[in-house]
């Protein structure tokens, strides 16, 4: 059963047809019109639910509020909260049917443990002693550098600061991340080089009031579907903003748009050069707030200068005209909302390019007003808590690795020796996680709600790293996924709803998920896994006290409170019972409302880096410059890809995400409305590329690269000629078989949009 209710109207949708919805059209500064979307299981009425418990929906970076409904025991459906300012009661397919359809199917029950080359089921103590031993041995024999921890951005921020505690205070290993270095690493980078420190700008109120709204390598039809309805409600009332959409295929956001900019793949960073230039040159620049807010504009109108239209043109093979009129747009608008994604993010300059959004935005001063800001986008539900609690290898709190105060504050509120921190060198990116464990120097490597046999690239190394005889591998899931099955123990963990949380979405929202139904089985909340691990590996402060201090959730809620308490991510001012409404986001509706940002050199998160080459500015030097509260401008030349088209392989192959699913469908494949909407992979490509390979709708082909290949049938239509695109949520025929390991010099995020590729017809 679907609802679909905006003032008192209510009808049947199919909501895997018509993604987005019913419209609810409303003009610049009014208030988005409720609509309540609901879905309930096959004979249950509201009538039949016993209670309905809040919740935000976890498949995507958005955070709808919604509660979840429950009945004998069971979760039997799902309902958008209308009072919740991000959705305002929307939800989109994903979170309509595969939030809570997984729950019951094919869930792991008990842990498993690998004898004689199986795996098979065992009881808690047992595989935790297994862990156990092996962890102590390692500690004794090698230290902490032989420990490895790889998690998620769809754990609770009680989860991700636990962790981040046992690895930092209690192991001391720097080699933490997770697997939003793969997705949104670009977005913490661009927002510390550019404003000091993590934390999106902007929010959800801003696309009611904008004037302009740009989305630079953003798919949000696809990717944060109830935004795109609110989007979708902009454009068909009144006061229309114009959009701008820069992404290599014709997506439905594309089709949408005023002026659609098609680059080629690997080219964004002369792209956005060729805007700024023609900002610039137009005299579209607040020359005042410039000198008063940033620092670095000589260097920028310096580096951007050679980038003409005709130039920028040569190199992206965009139209001129649509470079100008985009710059046009965005210069000569009082109110611009821009957002950036994967189509920047995974790419070998995402840095360098999502910088030149933040650097559009300071030049005309729109950055922390009603209906202007920046968005540089996350893809998972809690990537932003990743982040901030510390479990992405960052220090906790935003707080910056290279400064001894910022350490020293973490040793105190630890109780620990500031030795123990790991701070001696820059934190461990995944890709250097994964090379350490090919190499042999991680022999432990605990991995946490996410499937890297699936989502990292290159995968048949990531298969050969998973089945070295000298790593132990810890897999923690709901599902036996492709990682599971090369683990040496896997422990069964509770999802959403079977646990109680908090998690902060894309725009610093904060939302209390409640326990809705117990896990199956001798499933166990990841809070609590964290917790046991930390008892049974006895760690302790140094007054001889354990170290977590906490037990539940709202504990580690409190705990992580203190952890904040001053930095740019305070949560001091929230608490489970004001979070009982709805979401609230910490720092309040928009950040730099004053124009002052956190690049104090004592109180920065990161000192920044040379935007080509990845290396660190020393504290010295970032001293030098007083930036004292302003913002920079930080410039780099357009350099080209490390892989490029060959009479070989002569198309670009790019990868994303289907309307449909989500990562690598461990929850959304289980929805039988998801996976006939979505059942296997393909290749999209263009129909003259289509025609110039005599391949037709449907036609089996096999795309390789020169790491693997996959067989799939083609799409024919959204992508620009010379450009293909293939979905990475399949396990079999899976599309990261053909991209390669490398990363973007600042932000250590994987290239998925560059991999040179060839088609034949099977």
């Amino acid at each position: 059963m679907f609802r679909a209710e905006s003032f008192g109207y209510r009808h049947p949708v199919d909501r895997i047809a018509d993604v987005w919805g019913p419209r609810t059209p409303h003009g610049r500064g009014a208030d988005w019109p409720a609509r309540v979307d609901q879905q309930l299981a096959d004979g249950v009425s509201e009538s039949d639910v016993d209670r309905w418990v809040p919740s935000a929906c976890v498949l995507c970076s958005n955070g709808c509020g919604c509660d979840i409904a429950v009945k004998d025991g069971k979760i039997v459906g799902v309902r958008g909260r209308a009072e919740d300012l991000v959705n305002r009661g929307r939800l989109g397919p994903k979170g309509l049917f595969g939030s809570w359809q997984a729950h019951g199917k094919e869930r792991l029950t008990r842990p498993l443990v690998r004898r004689g080359g199986e795996l098979v089921e065992t009881g808690w103590d047992t595989a935790m002693d297994l862990v156990v031993r092996q962890s102590r041995r390692l500690l004794e024999e090698i230290g902490p550098l032989s420990h490895g921890f790889y998690t998620s951005g769809q754990l609770f921020l009680e989860e991700y600061y636990t962790l981040g505690v046992i690895g930092k205070a209690g192991i001391g290993t720097p080699h933490m991340d997770g697997n939003t270095r793969l997705c949104t690493a670009t977005a913490a980078a661009a927002l510390k080089e550019t404003f000091g420190a993590d934390g999106q700008p902007a929010c959800h109120t801003d696309i009611d009031l904008c004037d302009a709204l740009f989305l630079y390598g953003h798919n949000m039809a696809a990717t944060q579907t109830v935004m795109w309805a609110r989007v979708l409600d902009r454009i068909e009332g009144p006061d229309r903003p114009r959009v701008v959409v820069v992404d290599p295929r014709t997506t439905p956001a594309a089709e949408a748009a005023d002026v659609h900019l098609a680059p080629l793949p690997g080219t964004n960073q002369a792209l956005m050069n060729g805007l700024l230039r023609a900002v610039i040159a137009n005299g579209w620049v607040d020359h005042d707030y410039v000198s008063h807010h940033t620092l670095g504009f000589d260097e920028l109108k310096a580096t951007v200068e050679p980038y003409t239209p005709q130039h920028v043109a040569e190199i992206c093979r965009v139209s001129p005209a649509g470079l100008l009129r985009a710059a046009e747009i965005f210069g000569t608008s009082q109110r611009v909302l821009s957002t950036v994604l994967q189509g920047f993010y995974q790419s070998h300059q995402a840095t360098a390019a999502s910088c030149q959004v933040n650097n559009l935005h300071l030049l005309r001063g729109l950055i922390g007003k009603p209906g202007s800001g920046v968005l540089q986008m996350n893809g998972q539900p809690t990537a932003q808590n990743t982040r901030e609690a510390g479990a992405d290898g960052d220090l906790p709190g935003f707080r910056n690795w290279d400064n001894p105060d910022h350490v020293e504050e973490l040793a105190r509120l630890w109780n620990v020796d500031p030795l123990t921190i790991p701070h001696w060198a820059p934190p461990t990116h995944a890709m250097q996680i994964w090379r350490y464990a090919e190499q042999g120097s991680i022999m432990f490597l605990w991995i946490s709600a996410t499937n890297p046999a699936v989502s990292l690239p290159e995968l048949a190394r990531i298969r050969r790293i998973l089945r070295q005889d000298d790593l132990f591998v810890v897999a923690q899931d709901a599902f036996r996924t492709e990682t599971t099955e090369l683990a040496d123990v896997v422990l069964p963990a509770a999802m959403w709803g079977e646990k109680t949380g908090t998690f902060t979405n894309l725009s610093r929202v904060v939302h209390l998920s409640e326990q809705a139904v117990a896990p199956p089985g001798e499933a166990r909340s990841d809070l609590d896994i964290f917790l046991d691990y930390a008892r049974r590996m006895d760690f302790r402060d140094r007054d001889g006290d354990p170290l977590i201090k906490w037990t539940d959730a709202e504990g580690a809620f409190k705990a992580w409170q203190e952890c904040s308490r001053g930095r740019p991510c305070d949560y001091t001012d929230l608490s489970y019972d004001k979070l009982r409404g709805s979401g609230i986001p910490w720092g309040g509706e928009r950040l730099y409302t004053d124009s002052v940002f956190p690049t104090h050199a004592d109180y920065c998160e990161d000192y920044g880096h040379d935007l080509l080459t990845g290396a660190s500015t020393t504290p010295t030097d970032y001293k030098a410059r007083r930036p004292d509260g302003r913002a920079f401008l930080k410039a780099a030349e357009y350099t080209p890809p490390p892989e490029v088209p060959s009479d070989d392989y002569p198309f670009i192959g790019t990868t994303g995400r289907s309307v449909y699913h989500f990562h690598t469908r461990t929850k959304t494949k289980r929805a039988p409305e998801l996976q006939k909407a979505a059942p296997q992979p393909w290749v999209e490509i263009s129909a003259s590329d289509a025609a110039d390979l005599g391949v037709a709708e449907g036609d089996l082909v096999r795309v390789e690269s020169s790491r693997g290949g996959v067989e799939v049938p083609v799409r024919i239509g959204r992508c620009r000629d010379g450009v293909v695109f293939l979905p990475f949520h399949y396990g079999f025929q899976a599309a990261n078989e053909l991209t390669h390991t490398e990363w973007d010099p600042v932000s250590k995020q994987p290239l998925y949009k560059l991999s040179a590729v060839r088609i034949r017809k099977v």
